[in-house]
């Protein structure tokens, strides 16, 4: 699913809703988590999942294409955990492509 298909989706479940307000409430949610992480904040959504960001320290990386050693910068980057409520719905009865019974 894509940004504009996840916009579709709570304007189809929110018929009340304009589009471009269905728009606005999706790229809020988003910036909110953006600008949690970039606080260095967690932000945890129950059954969903947790991200965080996780500090990379600096290291001696090696190009796979030449084999040479390069230096790699010491970097921050977003992490994202599974919560047991979504673990718990893939494991079951998982097909690729198909929904389930509660539409995911």
């Amino acid at each position: 699913m894509i940004k504009s298909e996840l916009i579709q989706r709570v304007g189809a479940a929110n018929p009340h809703l304009y589009q471009r307000d269905a728009e606005r409430i999706v790229n809020t949610i988003l910036e909110e988590i953006i600008a949690a992480l970039a606080r260095g904040d967690r932000v945890e959504l129950r059954g969903f999942g947790t991200f965080i960001v996780k500090h990379r320290t600096a290291r001696q990386g090696r190009n796979p294409r030449t084999g040479e050693t390069v230096f790699v910068e010491e970097k921050y980057v977003p992490f994202f955990k599974t919560g047991k409520g979504l673990r718990e719905r893939l494991n079951r009865n998982y097909r690729p492509g198909q929904p389930d019974s509660e539409g995911m």
